[in-house]
């Protein structure tokens, strides 16, 4: 590629008045990206513009696709091509779905290669819950990840240097730019992401509600429809479906807490919310990659195997696969054990209770738990920082429950002697109680999924 051929400065000017970048301007910034030739500043410059100008669809798609082709992508033989799916949401308090429908979707015979990423703000991410595991790898070779895929249907591992490299320095310049909110930043730095897997199919999880960075069904089905039609034009079957992030999900938030949550949910005894959607998008994925007749067969096999021990055996399978000790693996994932003694535990608990009259639970605020869950060492603040793997928080109530004065309504995990006053005050803040059950919201009689968009 000639870096001369245009100038950096007449690209930025051209999409800070609004203009539509040409395919070659696209490839010549990506190019410049990763040799180099791209200054930060100039970086920062194209990011905003595209935040406050947006891009086409053309445009959006064009981007994907140099991205993409930035960094290795995998190649699958011929036997399993069409095998070859993936799962990503955009991110949501207690979201740890990721690390059940993957070996779920093995456990079903299809091919998972899940490439993930850690969490920054107020959630962790699927690698930062992997890690809090002893000696989970989630930095594999080619090699390891190829046998992962032959031998045991799927394996979950960070993006690596040489996966979409674009996309890492482009994500690092997001961050520290407040330009991370971009539809199509966002829909270019997933694609990428997932194309490198050479993907047969795909499912996106759009989180929308107060604790989403999309908060109005309206603008996440323009969104979803923006991801289906990048996605498709990639060769990718894809689907979104548009899912609820208001309330927590599930019970437990926190790296390892949501590890145990995601076991007990492979034991065929997790959180109904959980166990939805776990069911409802390895359903979507089972049928768009052609292995069942309709999504409600897909959902059937999923449900399947939670209950019958195959996807947990495969759970297992892959911890050992990627340097978990066998008896760590065995241990964990024995049903007749909930206590989960080799993962790490916070050094003290304290539970907070309810002091209003007798009601039910009508909603959990997702966000507030999410910030102080990151406060308390849960989620780093800044890139490459550490994360407490042991800390976080345990709903007691969920929405939909009935509630007493005095009844503990949530569970802090901590490693202060005391919770602070700012803590306690800001979770009992969250909750929000009515006096009739019909009026609970996100209950278990109220499903998580929106929206499904093909």
């Amino acid at each position: 590629m000639n870096l001369q051929k245009f100038k950096v400065s007449d690209i930025l000017a051209k999409k800070r008045d609004g203009g539509v970048l040409t395919e070659e301007e696209i490839d010549f910034f990506v190019g410049g990206l990763t040799t180099g030739a791209i200054q930060d500043v100039q970086t920062g410059a194209l990011l905003m513009a595209i935040y406050l100008k947006g891009m086409t669809d053309l445009e959006t798609a064009t981007l994907t696709k140099a991205m993409l082709h930035s960094g290795k992508i995998f190649q699958w033989p011929d036997d399993i091509r069409n095998l070859i799916v993936d799962k990503h949401s955009t991110g949501g308090v207690g979201d740890k779905i990721s690390l059940i429908l993957g070996p779920a979707l093995a456990a079903c015979g299809l091919k998972v290669p899940m490439i993930s990423g850690r969490g920054l703000g107020f959630t962790g991410g699927t690698i930062d819950k992997l890690e809090s595991i002893p000696g989970f790898r989630v930095l594999l070779s080619q090699q390891e990840a190829m046998s992962a895929i032959e031998n045991v249907g799927c394996f979950i591992m960070a993006q690596t240097a040489d996966i979409v490299p674009a996309d890492k320095i482009l994500y690092a310049s997001r961050d520290v730019t407040a330009t991370v909110d971009c539809p199509p930043l966002i829909t270019a730095s997933i694609l990428s992401k997932k194309a490198s897997e050479s993907l047969s199919a795909l499912l996106l999880d759009l989180k929308c509600g107060s604790a989403a960075f999309i908060q109005d069904l309206a603008t996440a089905q323009s969104f979803a429809r923006l991801m289906v039609k990048v996605g498709t034009e990639l060769g990718i079957k894809t689907a979104v479906a548009i899912t609820r992030m208001d309330c927590p999900l599930g019970r437990k938030i926190g790296n390892a807490l949501e590890v145990e949550e995601s076991l007990d949910t492979l034991k065929g005894r997790g959180p109904s919310d959980i166990e939805e959607l776990v069911v409802i998008e390895g359903g979507i994925l089972l049928h768009i990659a052609g292995i069942v007749s309709c999504r409600s067969d897909g959902e059937e096999r999923i449900r399947g195997s939670l209950y019958d021990g195959t996807a947990l055996r495969t759970f297992r399978d892959m911890m050992t696969a990627q340097g978990v000790a066998p008896e760590i693996a065995a241990s964990l994932c024995c049903t007749d054990d909930s206590t989960y003694g080799a993962l790490p535990k916070a050094r003290r608990t304290t539970d907070l209770r309810y002091s209003g009259p007798g009601d039910y639970v009508h909603a959990i605020d997702a966000l507030v738990l999410a910030l102080v869950s990151g406060e308390l060492g849960a989620a780093r603040t800044v890139i490459g920082g550490p994360v407490n793997h042991a800390v976080g928080l345990e709903v007691l109530t969920p929405p939909g429950s009935k509630i007493s004065a005095g009844t503990p309504w949530i569970r802090v995990y901590h490693d202060e002697g005391q919770l602070s006053e700012s803590h306690a005050d800001r979770l009992q803040s969250a909750l929000t109680v009515h006096d009739s059950k019909n009026e609970a919201k996100n209950g278990r009689n109220c499903s998580q999924i929106l929206e499904v968009i093909y």
